[in-house]
C-alpha cells in the first residue's frame, strides 16, 4: 500500500466506530497509533526530500535564468558589432535557456503543490493521532477505574459477609450468655427460713398420709 493511500485511509477512518466494533479496543487503538506514527515519519521524510528537490530547482532555476540573460546581451552585443551570424547562436542558447526555466518552473509548481500536500497530510495525521492518543488516554482510565470498581465490589463483598457473620457470632454468643445466666439463677440458692418451715409442713402432711395408709393395711 503507497504512502498516499495509507495517508488517506487513516485520515478518513472512523476511530470510534473501529473501536465499537474492537474485540479488543485498547489493542486496537495502541496498532493504531503505531500505524499512525509510523505513517507520519514517512510523509515527514517524503516531505523533507520535496522540500530538499524544489529548493534544487530554485537553485537551478536562477541560474538559467541568469544564463539566458546573459546569452541576450551576447546577441545583442554581437548585433551591435554587426555579426548577425554570433548573434543568431546567441539567440539561440538563450532560447534554450528560456525553455529549460520554462521546464524548471512547472518543475517548482508541481513540487510547490507536493510538499503543500505534504504539510497538509502532516497537520491531518498530527490531529487524528492526537484523537488517537486520547482515545487511549480514556480507555486506560475506564479500564483502571473498572478494576478499582471490581477490586472494590469485591472488598465490599468480603466485609459485608466477614461483618454478617461476625454479627451472627456475636447474637449467638448472647444468647447461649444469657442461657447460662437463667440456668444459674437458682444454681446454690440457699432457701430462705420460711421455705424451710413450710418444707417441714409438707414433709409432716406425707407422713400423715402415710401412716393412715399403713394403719389401713394393719385393719385388713
Amino acid at each position: 500500500m503507497g504512502i498516499f493511500t495509507r495517508v488517506r485511509d487513516i485520515i478518513s477512518a472512523n476511530l470510534n466506530s473501529m473501536l465499537d466494533k474492537a474485540e479488543d479496543p485498547e489493542k486496537m487503538v495502541k496498532l493504531m497509533i503505531r500505524e499512525m506514527e509510523d505513517t507520519l515519519v514517512e510523509v515527514k521524510a517524503s516531505c523533507a526530500g520535496a522540500m530538499a528537490t524544489r529548493k534544487k530547482i530554485q537553485r537551478e532555476a536562477s541560474s538559467v535564468s541568469v544564463r539566458a540573460g546573459e546569452w541576450g546581451d551576447k546577441a545583442q552585443l554581437a548585433v551591435d558589432k554587426g555579426r548577425e551570424d554570433l548573434a543568431r547562436e546567441a539567440l539561440l542558447e538563450k532560447r534554450r535557456y528560456s525553455e529549460r526555466a520554462e521546464i524548471l518552473d512547472k518543475e517548482q509548481e508541481q513540487c510547490d503543490s507536493l510538499v503543500e500536500q505534504y504539510q497538509s497530510d502532516i497537520r491531518q495525521l498530527e490531529e487524528k493521532l492526537e484523537t488517537a492518543r486520547e482515545k487511549q488516554r480514556m480507555l486506560v482510565q475506564r479500564h483502571v477505574h473498572a478494576q478499582h470498581k471490581a477490586r472494590a465490589q469485591r472488598e465490599m463483598r468480603r466485609v459485608d459477609t466477614a461483618d454478617a457473620m461476625a454479627r451472627f457470632e456475636n447474637f449467638e454468643n448472647r444468647i447461649e450468655r444469657m442461657e447460662a445466666e437463667a440456668d444459674l439463677v437458682n444454681y446454690g440458692k440457699k432457701q430462705s427460713l420460711e421455705d424451710e418451715i413450710e418444707q417441714l409442713n409438707e414433709d409432716e402432711d406425707i407422713e400423715k398420709e402415710l401412716e393412715e395408709l399403713k394403719s389401713k393395711r394393719s385393719d385388713s
